[in-house]
């Protein structure tokens, strides 16, 4: 039984699912808001949000954390420098979820997952 399992399966195995949060969260980095699922930005959140509390932290430990999830060393980059300091003396809340509807092919709840200004 999986009573009081955290986090959604999403339908794929667990590389699969850790590669592509990984990837969701640098695209958010990156760009400032990405267009996805409603349960992909449910999951995606809570890395992003502890992403950021790394680049507010900023030491060589925390980029280096970073840098195992994000994989890339221009995202990391952009995170410490551009991104964390915006959020310096937010205490936590950094992204948001806006519904925009079903997707046209398959009624997927569609969101945009942003970083809050």
């Amino acid at each position: 039984m999986r009573h009081a399992k955290q986090g959604r399966k999403l339908g794929i195995d667990s590389s699969h699912r850790k590669a592509m949060l990984g990837n969701l969260v640098c695209s958010l980095v990156e760009h400032g808001r990405i267009k996805t699922t409603a349960s992909k930005a449910k999951e995606a959140r809570p890395l992003a949000e502890q992403m950021i509390t790394l680049g507010k932290r900023g030491d060589l430990h925390a980029r280096r954390q970073a840098l195992a999830r994000l994989r890339s060393n221009d995202v990391v980059h952009t995170l410490f420098a551009d991104v964390a300091p915006r959020f310096a003396d937010r205490p936590g809340g950094y992204t948001r979820i806006v519904r925009i509807g079903p997707r046209p092919g398959d009624a997927a709840e569609m969101v945009y997952l942003e970083l809050v200004d």
